[in-house]
């Protein structure tokens, strides 16, 4: 009966997302062109400002309770609308309205706060800075439940819909998971939709399944107190600038597997069918490397694949190294110390606080104690987080995918981090992810673009997936 009604509406809800195309267009130039950087002082007017665009479209869109939920830093949006069904599940989507720093700004096409369309018919593009990261992706929610509405001839939505959309994420959510634990109750739900992620590519429609988390850490090298003359001491005190390097090159083995002891000690490996999805993405390895990671080759893990490295298994990366001279000419010395960047993608179910304790017990063993080694580290890094692909709740979500693209659906995983495992963690529900963003739509660049026809399948998809959630039932 479920999957019956449910094909019903795929008439219906089409015809109304192609009639209002122009509402969403419109809805996202206005909302774009708020400059709310979170990572810029003189910006906190416009993060407010972008709050209470958002809060007043919720309401034109028939949300009855909206508020805005004011932080140490930026404030979020709480809205909520339930159901006319007792027995209908919640569900609670999660977005951010604040944008990343423009710089550099001579690298953009046109303005990044005056949204510009570009291209034409199917590749018709819009450019500005939140396109897609992450306006655009919950304006398509506003359209799409208006199309479940018209569709389904109801009231009010099949579920009980929630949205919580936070102005910290591009400045790390510094101040994220406190709100949750404030307002869990009010934020209870059975699923978790994250509308902030991409798809395989624009050919292969795609459900993320989960993402890494990260910690990160400086390691700072201390020899003599002095630069001191390489002819007269060189070989005769330790250089900061060996061990450093010694460090670096020894976090990975000849496999290309992460040496620190202990580093895999709790990741969860992949199943058979993980491995045979990933086997199953149209991936091509020499046109990755030319067109998408610009390298000459690649490098990992030994016996797994590049999507399944970049994906889905853990990292030990260096970001930056810096020590002694570093000008022009040279200037023969032995640096007084030595310094270095490193950061660590983790997967299910590695804790941040656990690999970066046994990073720091890697770097006494092996930094020689003629040297003073320090591991230092800003926050308590993200946890990871993910969702097998057999849950209700993501096959769910791949049914409205699959009948919005007019495709089989496949699974992948994303290499970047977020607050998803805060919100999976504190409020006790799955978590699935809504995205349709493609990975060269420019995130976190100039030039953020967004083919405006992935969002009208978001939208188009959105609708259908609250009827597809709604025949699940509850899990509280």
């Amino acid at each position: 009966m479920h999957q019956h009604t449910a094909n019903t509406l795929i008439s219906p809800v089409r015809n109304f997302v192609e009639r209002h195309h122009t509402e969403l267009l419109d809805d996202l130039v206005a909302w774009v062109a708020i400059p709310s950087i979170s990572a810029d002082p003189h910006h906190r007017a416009d993060v407010a400002a972008s709050a209470q665009w958002f809060a007043t479209a919720l309401r034109r869109t028939g949300f009855s309770t909206v508020e805005i939920w004011p932080t140490p830093g930026h404030p979020a949006v709480f809205a909520e609308w339930n159901s006319v069904d007792p027995d209908a599940p919640t569900v609670l989507v999660y977005g951010h309205h604040d944008v990343q720093p423009v710089e550099p700004l001579e690298q953009w096409s046109h303005p990044p706060f005056e949204p510009t369309m570009v291209g034409a018919g199917s590749d018709t593009q819009l450019l500005g800075r939140g396109v897609i990261d992450d306006k655009g992706q919950l304006a398509f929610h506003l359209l799409g439940l208006r199309a479940h509405l018209a569709a389904t001839g109801g009231s009010a939505p099949a579920v009980n819909l929630k949205f919580i959309v936070e102005g910290e994420e591009e400045s790390g959510s510094p101040h994220f998971a406190k709100l949750l634990a404030q307002h869990r109750d009010r934020l209870a739900c059975d699923v978790i939709v994250v509308s902030d992620t991409t798809m395989f590519n624009e050919q292969t429609p795609s459900v993320c399944t989960g993402m890494r988390g990260m910690v990160t850490c400086q390691i700072d090298i201390a020899g003599p107190r002095i630069d001191l003359h390489s002819g007269i001491f060189g070989g005769a005190v330790p250089n900061p600038a060996h061990v450093l390097a010694d460090l670096l090159a020894g976090l990975h083995d000849a496999q290309g597997t992460v040496a620190i002891p202990g580093f895999y000690d709790s990741v969860v490996p992949l199943t058979s069918a993980e491995r045979e999805n990933y086997a199953r993405l149209p991936f091509n390895e020499a046109e990755w490397l030319v067109g998408t990671a610009v390298s000459s080759g690649v490098f990992g893990e030994r016996g797994y694949s590049t999507l399944e490295r970049i994906g889905a298994r853990p990292t030990a990366e260096v970001n930056g190294v810096w020590s002694g001279h570093t000008g022009a000419g040279f200037k023969t010395i032995i640096p007084a110390s030595a310094h270095a960047k490193v950061s660590f993608r983790l997967v299910a179910d590695q804790e941040p606080s656990t690999v970066l304790e046994l990073f720091r017990r890697y770097v006494a063993e092996r930094a020689p104690a003629s040297v003073r080694a320090e591991v230092s580290t800003e926050g308590d890094g993200v946890r990871p987080c993910s969702t097998p692909i057999d849950h209700p709740a993501n096959q769910a979500l791949a049914r409205a995918m699959s009948r919005a693209f007019e495709t089989d659906v496949l699974f992948t995983r994303e290499g970047g981090s977020g607050p998803e495992a805060d919100l999976a963690e504190t409020l006790g529900a799955p978590l699935v992810f809504l995205g349709v963003g493609l990975p060269d739509d420019r995130f976190h660049a100039p030039n953020e673009r967004v083919r405006l026809r992935f969002l009208y399948k978001g939208a188009e998809a959105a609708a259908y997936l609250w009827s597809e959630l709604a025949g699940l039932g509850t899990s509280h």
